[in-house]
């Protein structure tokens, strides 16, 4: 079974910065992309980042210039380093793995629970 595991939220002050990872676990055959979602109370989830297997990123613009993504050799495990934050930044922060667990199998979704991202003074 293949799960998606979002760390490194936190209560952090205007200006900080914080660095999320996101790691998937259990058998997965391919991973073709992985991405940063984020919704807000209230809001509705909106795309933050992406990179695929490749190494390509891309960017929301609330995010470019100040955020990354990026991922480790086995692209297992993806970072969003988050610089420059804002009061606006707020809200959950999920991982989504678009990957197929079998080489036979359709690509699909696997999403992670979150981590709380809080931009306060």
């Amino acid at each position: 079974q293949v799960q998606v595991v979002e760390s490194g939220g936190g209560l952090v002050q205007p200006g900080g910065s914080l660095r999320l990872s996101c790691r998937v676990y259990g058998s997965i055959h391919s991973i073709y992309a992985m991405y940063w979602y984020r919704q807000a109370p209230g809001k509705q989830r909106e795309f933050v980042a992406a990179i695929t297997s490749v190494r390509a990123a891309n960017y929301a613009d609330f995010a470019s210039g100040r955020w990354t993504i990026s991922t480790i050799d086995n692209n297992n495990t993806i970072y969003l380093q988050m610089n420059n934050l804002k009061p606006e930044d707020t809200a959950t922060y999920y991982c989504d793995t678009r990957g197929a667990e079998t080489q036979a199998a359709l690509p699909r979704d696997y999403w992670g629970q979150g981590t709380q991202v809080t931009v306060s003074s």
